[in-house]
């Protein structure tokens, strides 16, 4: 049975943000000793179209960065580890940290593989941020920073401010002194476009932005005005979600450059769609509901969703739709960040009447063992030819 807790964010609760810094390569260096210390990267192939899925601090020494070209990286740091990934480790490791969040309170908020939020009552949570930092790194040796306030927005800001491998605080009462005096991008949902607009108003700073009329505002860059605006206060009503049963499957890319070009962005939708599909599969779920996720430049963000009359799980049909989704809707170029869900899911595997043709007995038994090289040696260890395709 589903059960949700929707936490109203008044007092009553300190929120914590809990980010594994730069996780999957502190579980390689982990893992292996030989690393530690050393630039590591972990990605795709200099060779084709991989790009950075994180690295180690060391290597951010060097201007490496999440979602940067591999070349790239490889260029800034020629002498870096280059590790393909290994998912299947990186999910046991989670898990066992989600175990140890959960020793504290049921009120998680998963964000990712390696950050949740977690609501404890108000007045603990500092406290107990120094309790999960000590248990995390004397029982599975790992780097973690936890963020601690009032509401999700300034414990994520006091995380980042916290990073790498430390405790940060930012309370309402710290906004002024700490939060005003940093740049608007500190904020989220303030791009390089909302950010070229604010600053032809004068406005650099958050304590710039916190004080200028909110109505001038959104005549300058729209009802998303409102929001941004109100984190420049510090104000962040967005409640603490918890699911005990999951109710979709999805996953995302913001590009750290606008992207112009159709086909790269065909090559992530088969990324992404690989993504779903797998673990969707691994989950012993099917979806009838695929939804595509489009973001601007201005920030625009449009869901478009398909529903099928029957479950899928298949990578090829998640492509297929998410294609067909963005052929129809995809509007004017560029585009800051796509994304593919899958909902209305159902457990099992439906039983068909009809013999599986040729081309699904091979299609199956291929699915069967990439899923299986997936999950021992991480995900960009095979890979649809089409993610190879360039401008």
């Amino acid at each position: 049975m589903e059960k949700k807790y929707d936490l109203d964010m008044s007092n009553n609760y300190d929120i914590l943000l809990c980010d594994l810094d730069a996780f999957f390569a502190s579980v390689e260096q982990l893992d292996d000793p030989g690393l530690r210390g050393k630039p590591v990267i972990i990605g795709g192939s200099p060779e084709g179209r991989g790009v950075v899925s994180t690295c180690s601090y060391e290597a951010r020494k060097y201007g490496v960065r999440s979602a940067m070209p591999m070349k790239k990286a490889v260029s800034l740091c020629p002498h870096a580890t280059i590790v393909r990934g290994r998912m299947w480790r990186y999910k046991e490791m989670a898990d066992r940290v989600m175990k140890t969040l959960e020793m504290f309170t049921p009120l998680i908020e998963v964000v990712s593989i390696d950050e949740a939020y977690l609501a404890v009552p108000s007045g603990n949570g500092l406290k107990t941020a120094q309790n999960i930092r000590q248990i995390i790194k004397e029982e599975l040796a790992l780097p973690i920073s936890i963020g601690v306030s009032t509401n999700k927005l300034l414990a994520k800001i006091s995380c980042e401010m916290a990073k790498p491998d430390n405790i940060g605080t930012l309370f309402p009462e710290d906004v002024i002194q700490l939060l005003w005096p940093k740049s608007i991008r500190s904020l989220p949902g303030i791009g390089p476009a909302t950010e070229s607009n604010l600053n032809q108003l004068g406005i650099k700073t958050v304590g710039e932005l916190a004080v200028f009329p909110l109505q001038t505002l959104v005549r300058v860059i729209g009802q998303h005005a409102s929001v941004i605006h109100g984190y420049a206060n510090g104000i962040d009503n967005r409640p603490i979600e918890h699911d005990t049963e999951a109710k979709s499957i999805s996953e995302e890319t913001t590009f750290p450059q606008d992207i112009y070009d159709n086909e790269t962005i065909k090559a992530v939708l088969m990324e992404l769609a690989c993504g779903v599909g797998y673990r969707l599969r691994r989950s012993n779920f099917l979806s009838r509901t695929i939804t595509l996720k489009l973001r601007y430049s201005d920030f625009r963000t449009i869901t478009r969703a398909k529903t099928f009359p029957d479950p899928i799980d298949s990578d090829n049909q998640i492509y297929q739709c998410a294609s067909q989704l963005f052929n129809k809707h995809k509007g004017l170029p560029p585009w800051r960040l796509i994304g593919l869900q899958a909902s209305t899911l159902e457990r099992g595997r439906q039983l068909s009447l009809l013999q599986p043709s040729d081309i699904e007995k091979k299609e199956k038994i291929l699915t069967e063992t990439r899923d299986s090289l997936h999950l021992k040696y991480g995900s960009e260890v095979i890979f649809q030819a089409n993610r190879l395709k360039k401008k």
